[in-house]
């Protein structure tokens, strides 16, 4: 008996005998998949056990540690931090989006000004520069161009850590998020608008009814992204003194000299925070991703299920 295969346009005969043995490469690839499963599993345990048994870690030290009223106080203080600052990013970035998505010239020129400063420069110098800000302009008022003002404060009054972190960390993303934005809205197609004019919908109708629904699947994941990235992003504003995690943790081990500890305390909380928000991300781009194949995705431990399943009886099959 024999089979055919066509090479550069000509048949060429190969016995039955000589063919490879598919049953036997096809054991032999799942058998190569599950070495790798298991000598990654063994790396993890002995990572795990490197942990456990190391004595700089001193676990004791970060129980203790980890729910100290100035390490939670720390964690409030970057979660209210974060969502003022995501918040801020979101309704400006926004609004630039809009800027530079119009035909005014001069709305687009703004626009690519401030894009081109706050991508440009790095987020630590802007929070330093805002912190700094009484060294370049002494008072801040409110009053005609050139002419009188009506109030005015004084710029260290004004500006405090706090503030100076709200801005830069807002202002910074509101330039990213002008971008993901924008990138949503162009994602959306043009028959959608002309549709709905067709249908005679006015065009702020239309852009809240048809495309912004449409784009927040397009915008939901790199804004979700973006808010993991400005959770850790906040450690940042412990340069001028910000009382957040990073900060109250630096705070306790410049006393007890105990560095390791409790920056294992502060990756904790860091990666309990991230996780949290993960799981929100997921729950998000389900709902706006309603109608779509993205929402018949399984979570991640359900496919670790079924493909553990369908290995496993890959494996006695062939066997």
């Amino acid at each position: 008996m024999n089979m055919s295969r066509a090479v550069d346009g000509a048949e060429l005969l190969v016995p039955y005998e000589l063919r490879p043995d598919r049953s036997a490469r096809y054991f032999a690839r799942i058998v190569g998949k599950w070495l790798l499963r298991l000598a990654i599993f063994v790396l993890a345990i002995m990572a795990l056990h490197l942990l456990i048994t190391s004595d700089t870690i001193e676990w004791h030290v970060v129980a203790q540690y980890l729910t100290a009223p100035a390490i939670l106080q720390g964690v409030i203080t970057t979660l209210v931090l974060t969502a003022i600052a995501m918040i801020i990013g979101i309704l400006l970035g926004g609004l630039l989006a809009l800027m530079r998505l119009s035909n005014s010239l001069l709305l687009n020129g703004v626009t690519s000004l401030y894009l081109w400063f706050f991508r440009g420069t790095p987020l630590l110098v802007q929070i330093l520069f805002w912190y700094n800000l009484a060294s370049f302009i002494k008072r801040i008022s409110i009053g005609i161009p050139f002419g009188p003002s009506f109030i005015s404060w004084n710029t260290n009054d004004l500006i405090s850590p706090l503030t100076a972190a709200i801005l830069a960390l807002g202002l910074n993303q509101a330039a990213y998020m002008c971008e993901i934005v924008r990138a949503g809205i162009l994602g959306v197609d043009e028959g959608q608008l002309e549709a709905s004019a067709a249908l005679g919908m006015t065009s702020s109708r239309a852009f809240r009814r048809i495309v912004l629904p449409q784009a927040m699947r397009i915008i939901i994941p790199p804004t979700s992204n973006n808010a993991i990235g400005l959770l850790k992003d906040s450690s940042l504003v412990s340069v001028i003194s910000m009382t957040e995690l990073l900060y109250a943790v630096q705070q306790v081990y410049s006393r007890t000299f105990q560095t390791i500890p409790l920056l294992i305390v502060a990756s904790i909380w860091y990666l309990m925070m991230t996780t949290v928000t993960s799981i929100g991300q997921y729950y998000i781009e389900r709902h706006y991703g309603r109608g779509t194949r993205r929402d018949q995705r399984l979570s991640a431990v359900a496919r670790i299920t079924v493909m553990f399943r369908k290995n496993l009886l890959s494996v006695v099959k062939v066997g």
